[in-house]
């Protein structure tokens, strides 16, 4: 599929209405923790969208407001979604579990005219940064929350706006990118379309297909993945409020489910469980947001004969490259550029080498690895009211992404951000290559490895352990192990037990508190 092919539909929410026209009665979402689940049908979701478009009108919005929108995972959440998409309004999406210093920047940077939100005292958290108007889930105005002027049901036009212009902003996703405060990162209609197609095409997705959807659903991987690349394939989702093994797996069972999407955590979970086994029944389970051990892909393809498939993504880029969904699914890589998409890794010791979507482009063959690069039609336009950052987050039209990487026959492996990167001795040292040889270790149940400040090396390496479980806590033998695997500059030099290691609401371990 060329790059152009994937914008030919010019939005998702131009897409999704003939999607919804060509099969009303298909089943689309179900909200499994309301009280009476029901599932919500094409034809309902296209009716109750325009319906929610119009009183967000009604409200008085206007194409290119922006919209906070903080929700957990629900139906109604999803109409709102995307009926603010099919009014013109930009999406913002807000962390539900965010501190009133962290939604208070949001709001203050991005201006929001109004905030859909499930939680009264959220209301009041995001309310209390700025006059705005704030709704429930619903689109009710919530009561006790501050208003901003002009708030009130005054006609405003039409509702539904469904074919925006594709370079318009859809949604402005906040990342903390690879330095500062966070910053936010500008979708255009065209981006979101273009990363569905890719895929959808990519992971065979189709209207038969049942997806349990248990990520949060405020993020990339759970919001422009899984929820919009669900309802541009015709296919159904099973919406979970919150992640847990046998709520997956019940519901898999339940309605025959085809597809799940996770984190390494949520993996680490299912193959400590006594259930693990039940994975075969899905035709494709994927791992994104952070980087998935080749010892954790093992043991699931032992234990289930599940095959899990890394991708990799940021924010600004949503999805980049996606280990093959029929070929070798290459543990501790994440495979080869989406269609329509290019990556590029800078190398310090080689010339650039580029590697594309197009099966009949040549394929790289390693090097020492370096910083990875992307371009095509699903990177953001940029960064909101921030044209510095935009220009220096980009070289010749290739997004920096932050990662450090490598290409080995083609599939590319990322070794981590380069302000993760350790500097001892004068040689460079990535984190995921020594992560991924302690987990070899059976005492090993998850590890990070970050760098501490040393006179003598400038930083050493430094291993985080979280023992598996009653496992001995024996560092001499966790340093012998590694002498024994990685060169001597590799070698932690330090190691830390610890009950848990600090990770986000995605995953992903924050090393900053693990200094």
């Amino acid at each position: 599929m060329r790059a152009e092919d994937l914008t030919a539909r010019r939005s998702l929410p131009a897409a999704w209405r003939a999607v919804w026209a060509a099969a009303p009665d298909a089943r689309v979402l179900l909200g499994a923790a309301e009280p009476r689940p029901v599932w919500c049908t094409a034809g309902e979701l296209d009716e109750r969208t325009a319906a929610a478009a119009a009183r967000l009108r009604r409200l008085g919005l206007r194409p290119a407001d922006r919209v906070v929108w903080s929700t957990q995972s629900s139906v109604p959440a999803v109409v709102a979604n995307v009926a603010a998409l099919r009014a013109g309004l930009v999406v913002v999406p807000v962390n539900p579990a965010y501190t009133e210093r962290e939604v208070s920047h949001i709001v203050r940077d991005v201006r929001p005219a109004a905030a859909v939100v499930d939680d009264p005292e959220r209301a009041r958290r995001i309310a209390a940064s700025a006059p705005l108007l704030v709704v429930s889930a619903e689109l009710d105005l919530l009561a006790d929350v501050p208003v901003r002027d002009g708030g009130t049901d005054a006609a405003a036009g039409d509702g539904a706006r469904d074919d925006p212009d594709p370079g318009a902003p859809a949604l402005i996703a906040y990342t903390s990118g690879t330095t500062g405060a966070p910053k936010g990162a500008v979708l255009t209609h065209a981006n979101l379309l273009a990363n569905s197609e890719a895929v959808a095409v990519t992971w065979r997705w189709g209207p038969d297909d049942v997806l349990v959807h248990a990520l949060p659903i405020f993020h990339g991987h759970g919001l422009c993945v899984a929820l919009y690349t669900t309802l541009l394939a015709g296919a159904s989702a099973v919406l979970l409020p919150r992640f847990d093994v046998d709520a997956v797996l019940d519901a898999s069972a339940a309605h025959r489910a085809t597809l799940f999407f996770g984190v390494p955590t949520m993996y680490h979970r299912m193959a400590h469980s006594a259930r693990v086994g039940e994975l075969s029944r899905l035709r494709l389970a994927v791992s994104g947001s952070a980087a998935l051990s080749a010892g954790l892909h093992g043991r699931i393809l032992d234990a289930a004969g599940t095959s899990v498939l890394e991708r990799y993504g940021t924010t600004e880029t949503l999805m980049a490259t996606s280990n093959p969904y029929d070929g070798e699914r290459r543990p501790g890589t994440v495979g080869f550029p989406f269609p329509g998409v290019e990556v590029r890794v800078d190398e310090a010791l080689d010339a650039p080498r580029t590697r594309t979507g197009d099966p009949e482009a040549g394929v790289d063959r390693g090097g020492p690895g370096g910083d990875i690069l992307v371009r095509g039609p699903a990177v953001f336009a940029g960064y909101w009211e921030r044209p510095a950052a935009t220009a220096d987050s980009f070289t010749a039209g290739w997004f920096r992404t932050g990662d450090l990487g490598t290409v080995d026959d083609g599939y590319v492996r990322i070794l981590g951000r380069s302000t993760e990167l350790i500097v001892s001795g004068g040689y460079n040292v990535y984190p995921a290559e020594v992560e991924d040889v302690l987990l070899g270790h059976p005492s090993v149940g998850e590890v990070a490895v970050t760098g501490t400040a040393s006179d003598e090396w400038g930083e050493v390496v430094t291993a985080w352990v979280v023992a598996e479980g009653g496992a001995e806590r024996d560092a001499p033998a966790l340093l012998a192990y590694a002498a024994s695997r990685l060169a001597p500059y590799k070698r932690p030099r330090l190691v830390r037990f610890v009950d848990v290691l600090p990770r986000n609401s995605m995953g992903k371990v924050e090393r900053s508190q693990l200094r």
